[in-house]
């Protein structure tokens, strides 16, 4: 490892004044051109500042702990990381990740094994938009849950998709179509808090636009894969007054409103508007017409994160913990057109 010394010798200057050139200290000690000269050197002979050593005088490692449960696996859902670490990295910082591969027992030791590296603060990351139990931590250490809810009792800063407005934004981009029969294919029972948020979203959009909704359109599917969807999506467009326009829980389920209409003969867009949820890679962009999609802001969650977990470590984020909503914004493809005169 290159180290101030080895700089000093080869500017043929004292360790000091590396030290503070590299660490944005010199004016008025270190004239400009030594300045220079010193940080090409540093840059021409790979130099990395020691973290450690830095963290012994300043009491940070620079260091951020994510923890995942599931989100490296779920390929749209990467993007939170990505964010976290951009975020992180733009402002000085490293973020360590641990991937807990949805097993409740690695939770409290990889917990552990982070906070053994002397972390500044921690990230808890779902792998989609859920109640999130936080592992032992100090009450001092600032935590952020990314894509889920602290549950009850514990106090914690979150970030989570704007579920309902994105929704809401969907159906409402159908109805400025002209659709006025817009299913919902939804997910039931109470797996995903997202169920209850869409179909608040689908409703709003309905009674803001004067629309009254029917209840038949609405189906509910066990989980929000393709091979579940199939059988119902049959029944729901082989019925004789069928939807114009169908909105879907997931992009997987709409994947499979594709392969219906293939079979029924159905055009998209022009015998049947669709509109999915997620933006899901090789699926929303892939699929022909190309799908238009309510997207997951799973980067821009991870951003925001990162940013609010070092803001609370530098202490520029007073007050108590706040739960922001992200806006999902809508991505518009081709499978949105108007109803059938």
């Amino acid at each position: 490892m290159i180290t101030l010394k080895d700089l000093a010798a080869a500017v043929g200057v004292s360790a000091s004044s590396v030290s503070l050139v590299l660490n944005d200290r010199h004016q008025g000690r270190v004239n400009t051109e030594t300045a220079s000269r010193i940080r090409a050197a540093a840059a021409e002979m790979g130099y990395i500042p020691n973290v450690l050593a830095r963290g012994l005088r300043t009491k940070r490692t620079h260091t951020i702990g994510l923890l995942s449960d599931g989100v490296a696996s779920v390929p749209f859902a990467g993007r939170m990381l990505e964010g976290v670490q951009s975020r992180a990295w733009d402002s000085g910082y490293l973020a360590m990740i641990i991937e807990t591969i949805s097993r409740p027992e690695l939770v409290a030791q990889s917990s552990r094994s982070l906070l053994q590296r002397d972390i500044d603060g921690m990230i808890i990351a779902a792998d989609y938009h859920r109640v999130v139990e936080l592992p032992s931590i100090p009450p001092t250490l600032p935590v952020i849950v990314l894509n889920g809810i602290p549950a009850p009792g514990v106090t914690a800063d979150s970030a989570v998709p704007d579920e309902e407005g994105g929704a809401r934004f969907a159906v409402r981009r159908l109805i400025e179509a002209g659709h006025r029969r817009i299913a919902f294919c939804n997910v039931g029972g109470d797996r995903f808090v997202a169920s209850e948020l869409r179909l608040r979203g689908y409703l709003e959009a309905h009674a803001e636009c004067q629309i009254a909704t029917d209840n038949s359109l609405i189906v509910d599917l066990p989980d929000p894969s393709t091979t579940h969807a199939l059988g119902p999506l049959r029944r729901l467009l082989s019925i004789e007054a069928r939807p114009t326009a169908l909105f879907c829980f997931s992009d997987q389920i709409a994947f499979a409103a594709y392969q219906v209409c293939s079979e029924l003969g159905l055009r998209i867009p022009d015998d049947l508007s669709i509109i999915g949820f997620d933006d899901q890679e090789f699926i929303a962009d892939a699929l022909q017409p190309g799908l238009t999609t309510v997207q997951l802001p799973h980067r821009a969650m991870g951003v925001w994160a990162a940013g609010r977990v070092i803001d609370r470590i530098h202490g520029d984020a007073d007050g108590p913990p706040t739960s922001v909503r992200i806006t999902c914004p809508l991505v518009e493809r081709d499978s949105v057109g108007p109803p059938v005169a």
